[in-house]
């Protein structure tokens, strides 16, 4: 189920909470909120950091995602 604003704000469980594609916000133990992007490169999974809830949005996100998945020779390496 894609995420909404208005869940990102009453999420309080450290968890992963996915939005599709690999893009999920990852809330720590500490109430750390920040946005993470999960794929495969050589085999082996990895996760690039978009930045921190709220200063990134989810409407921002979204497009970094679109952007990453585009250009992911620029990013894997």
């Amino acid at each position: 189920m894609k995420l909404t604003d208005a869940k990102l704000r009453t999420l309080s469980a450290a968890a992963r909470h996915f939005d599709g594609a690999g893009l999920y916000l990852e809330l720590t133990p500490a109430g750390g909120k920040c946005w993470r992007m999960k794929y495969r490169h050589g085999g082996k999974e990895k996760r690039l950091a978009f930045g921190v809830y709220p200063a990134v949005t989810l409407k921002a996100a979204r497009p970094i995602l679109g952007w990453v998945a585009s250009n992911r020779r620029w990013v894997s390496s």
